[in-house]
């Protein structure tokens, strides 16, 4: 097991960085191919998208060629995509590669993730946070590295940078794979016969539906966010544009942090009370984003909407698994895939409305996002309960 969390926490370290990488560089990115800001938008819009299809199709890739192949094979179409990246190629061709770069994050991050919760059984909420610790560590060094490179005038080399790191990661898992992951898989069969056969069916999809929802949210909001942060500084505060692109540290490193303690957090609390607090906190901080626009409020309140997300995505997962069981590869892929959308249309969205609305609208948007979150989360959790009391009526019976 301790095999299988370090390799995870590489993968997921590899992914966070590349999930990045195209916010950091986004102001000369689109100076240099000469676009708006919608447009950097549908090149994360199209990176999602081919995410979203990853991460679908991963339990049904993993039935019929094998966890291995598929996870190296994903490795090695994420590092390809972020070469091709790295040479400046025409627009069109950036749109073409986004997708195959998107496939090769979304597989790699939900493989992964079903890995750790099917093999860590009760210790799942904190082996998932661990492993996310390394997907906000990955989003942290990003910063620090593309400002750098964009100092030196070669912002294109992140790409390089994450295609390398990839590459790496898939020779890491080739050659130490986890023992623990050759022991027969939950079939797909089996999967959706669960679902079919089991009581409160109609009650499950709607725990099911309603955290689907949640991810679509949480993960556009986030990705929304610091894809658009460095451009907001940038435009209302006059930061250049390195200096811009080290605030998402802030955010991130935030992240890293709290992510340290949310899973013992949520064993303590329970996993639905700890969503609700921290979507609360988090409503709540956007808010104040959107009345307070200067330099150190805009970093204080970023570092404090870091902390209260860290936990969010992994507590959110195992919650969802345990609150309708014996699914875990599906349920895994499906709010992934749920989030995959979120982080496709969202920053789309958010990029036409930066255009047509401007910066102070734009940090609004961003506190109605969060608001929605937070009546989200409220659905999924009473969704939840509902199920559990009428499971124990069942049983009762």
């Amino acid at each position: 097991m301790g095999r299988l969390v370090f390799l995870g926490c590489i993968a997921y370290l590899v992914v966070g960085i590349g999930q990045l990488v195209v916010g950091t560089v986004m102001e000369p990115m689109v100076a240099a191919y000469g676009i708006k800001y919608g447009d950097g938008g549908q090149l994360v819009m199209n990176q999602f998208l081919g995410g979203m299809v990853g991460i679908t199709l991963a339990p049904w890739l993993m039935g019929r060629i094998g966890k291995k192949p598929l996870l190296l094979g994903a490795l090695g179409v994420m590092a390809a995509a972020e070469i091709i990246y790295a040479f400046q190629p025409s627009w069109s061709v950036m749109l073409t590669a986004a997708p195959f770069a998107g496939f090769g994050f979304g597989t790699t991050e939900a493989v992964v993730g079903s890995f750790i919760i099917g093999s860590a059984m009760g210790n799942a909420n904190v082996a998932m946070s661990r492993v996310e610790i390394f997907f906000g560590v990955g989003a942290l060094l990003m910063p620090f590295a593309g400002a750098a490179l964009i100092s030196g005038g070669n912002w294109e080399m992140a790409f390089a940078l994450v295609g390398g790191l990839a590459l790496t990661t898939l020779v890491a898992w080739l050659f130490f794979w986890p023992t623990i992951l050759d022991r027969p898989a939950e079939s797909a069969a089996h999967s959706g016969a669960g679902l079919r056969d089991m009581p409160n069916r109609g009650r499950s999809l709607v725990v099911l539906a309603a955290c689907s929802v949640f991810f679509a949210v949480y993960v556009g909001l986030e990705m929304s966010f610091v894809h658009y942060l460095p451009s907001l500084l940038v435009n209302q505060n006059g930061l250049s544009e390195s200096s811009a692109s080290l605030s998402l540290s802030l955010f991130w490193g935030a992240m890293a942090v709290g992510r340290v303690v949310s899973g013992q957090a949520a064993d303590r609390w329970g996993g639905g009370v700890y969503m609700l607090v921290t979507c609360l906190a988090a409503a709540l901080i956007f808010l104040l984003l959107g009345g307070f626009s200067g330099t150190w409020a805009t970093f204080a309140l970023t570092c404090l909407a870091g902390l209260a997300m860290s936990g969010m995505f992994a507590i959110a997962l195992v919650f969802a698994n345990r609150a309708v069981p014996g699914m875990t590869e599906r349920t895994t892929s499906l709010l992934m895939a749920f989030g995959g959308i979120g982080g496709a249309l969202m920053p789309r969205l958010t990029g036409w409305f930066l255009d047509d609305y401007g910066m102070e609208a734009t940090r609004w948007l961003f506190a109605g996002f969060a608001v929605l979150m937070l009546a989200v989360i409220v659905w999924a959790l009473l969704s939840a309960k509902g199920l559990e009391r009428a499971r124990a009526g069942f049983v009762a019976g």
